[in-house]
């Protein structure tokens, strides 16, 4: 006999979905792909960078290795250049959910960018707005003219709530916020046109990584070391030469825009490093906050040094104990 699940019955018309969410170089994808292994499933990606083409150092890519092990899905789908909303990945997302499930495979959502993720879980709460070029050129022009804290302000007078939740310092998605809220269609439920209750498309449970805060600083700190081993700035150059707009989305990830002087100047390399691990420790900071506050997570607390394999047999088993005791 089998585990009660038939493949036709695994297509999901409840569409179950597990997520592992946590901060930046925490090892997500390890675990996730030792779960991968134990509940017969293949990951979809909800990472804000991984979706570019060529930035696999500074991202963070899965190895070939590990994507020989757990197919992945939604990374290497853009061009640097391209513009990818959350609302697109939300669509993007559910279709590869879909595709998973159909296929009788369980779907695992895996990332730290946390706006992805709450536009697949509660579609309302992102308003499906079109790019507006003009607008963004004339606010990363203002920006630049007077200052990424003065845009920030601009946005709370349109959208208190939306500017509360975004960093000063994160541009691009203050100008978003700034392009959705001018249309009236703010990224907040609180301030849309009341909407009808729909049911919930996915009965999803998430699993959140934490970790000892010094650990972790110390493992993004090992791993940043890593990547510049591994040839982070030889990718950065290549990635100018394609002719990538330094204004460019993935220009602004961590990394890439911390270790631009030092292209030019060598001698300020050390700086720049400092600077990104510093930054680094900072966004790790900021993912927490926003998962412990805007998702329903099931914490798991490891170490510095851990067995990705043990952790993702506790994932599984407590995913598969709620799935047989849910009311």
């Amino acid at each position: 006999m089998d585990n009660g699940t038939s493949p036709q019955h695994s297509a999901l018309s409840t569409q179950h979905l597990l997520l592992l969410v946590g901060p930046t170089g925490i090892g997500k994808t390890a675990v996730a792909v030792e779960l991968c292994q134990m509940l017969n499933g293949e990951v979809v990606s909800a990472d804000s960078m991984q979706i570019y083409r060529g930035c696999d150092i500074g991202t963070a890519k899965p190895s070939a290795e590990e994507r020989a092990r757990a197919r992945h899905h939604l990374i290497d789908i853009r061009e640097p250049t391209e513009s990818y909303s959350a609302a697109q990945w939300a669509q993007d997302g559910a279709s590869a959910i879909s595709d998973i499930s159909e296929r009788g495979k369980q779907p695992i959502v895996v990332g730290g960018t946390g706006f992805y993720i709450r536009a697949l879980l509660d579609p309302h709460s992102l308003a499906d707005v079109p790019p507006n070029p003009e607008l963004r050129t004339r606010l990363e022009a203002e920006a630049t003219a007077k200052s990424a804290q003065w845009l920030h302000n601009y946005l709370a007078s349109l959208d208190a709530v939306a500017a509360q939740r975004l960093h000063p310092h994160d541009v691009r998605r203050v100008i978003r916020a700034i392009e959705v809220a001018s249309t009236e269609r703010l990224l907040t439920t609180e301030h849309q046109t009341p909407l009808v209750p729909i049911e919930p498309q996915y009965d999803a449970v998430t699993f959140g990584l934490d970790m000892p805060r010094e650990q972790l600083y110390a493992r993004l700190e090992q791993r940043i070391d890593a990547m510049l081993q591994a040839g982070m700035l030889d990718e950065l150059q290549w990635l100018l030469n394609q002719g990538i707009s330094l204004a460019s989305p993935l220009m602004q990830g961590l990394g890439y825009r911390q270790l631009l002087p030092a292209l030019s100047n060598p001698a300020t390399l050390a700086d720049c490093v400092q600077l990104w691990k510093r930054d680094t420790r900072r966004y790790a900071k900021r993912q927490l906050t926003w998962f412990r506050h805007q998702l329903p997570v099931q914490w798991i607390t490891i170490e510095q040094e851990y067995a990705p394999t043990e952790v993702a047999q506790q994932i599984a088993q407590q995913w598969q104990y709620q799935r047989l005791n849910k009311p």
